[in-house]
């Protein structure tokens, strides 16, 4: 658990810029987007390294911040690790741009910059730069097609897809 807010935290040093080509999506809403997501695909980095069955759950504070739990099953260890944490919009509630912090006051990007409007079951969510890159899911699973054009989404950004890392949720 050490390890992965340690690890959090340097995803987080002073970094709320966006990835070149990275255009967070408009006419977003958040209280659509609160709940349940599973991590289909990401990027590999040293907070998530080995850690299957991975959720993000977003909801609603009374200050108006989005409270955020990611939640993974490492097998090795053989254990559930948890980081919780904060976001808030960078400029305006309709924009799908956060900065998000597990050890305040240091904050990273999120950046939403693909996402199904009209169910939100499905979103592409970036880091401050092309090292982070996460698919996320309603459910635990997508049908190829949709991850195929996730995927050509992610990669026209700008993103190293060959080195996607498939959840086993």
């Amino acid at each position: 658990m050490r390890n992965l807010i340690i690890s959090m935290l340097l995803l987080c040093v002073g970094c709320t810029q966006l990835p070149d080509k990275v255009k967070p999506v408009e006419n977003f809403d958040l209280t659509r987007y609160l709940g349940k997501w599973y991590e289909i695909a990401r990027l590999d980095h040293s907070f998530e390294r080995g850690l299957n069955k991975v959720t993000a759950e977003y909801s609603l504070n009374d200050n108006g911040s989005v409270k955020v739990i990611n939640r993974g099953y490492s097998e090795q260890d053989k254990q559930w690790q948890e980081a919780t944490g904060v976001a808030y919009f960078i400029d305006s509630p309709n924009n799908g741009l956060l900065k998000v912090s597990f050890f305040r006051p240091f904050y990273g990007t999120y950046a939403i910059f693909e996402l199904d409007h009209d169910n939100y079951q499905y979103a592409v969510v970036s880091g401050p730069n092309h090292s982070y890159l996460w698919i996320l899911s309603r459910t635990p699973s997508l049908s190829d097609m949709v991850k195929k054009q996730l995927i050509q989404k992610a990669a026209d950004a700008g993103f190293n897809t060959q080195d996607l890392i498939f959840v086993a949720q």
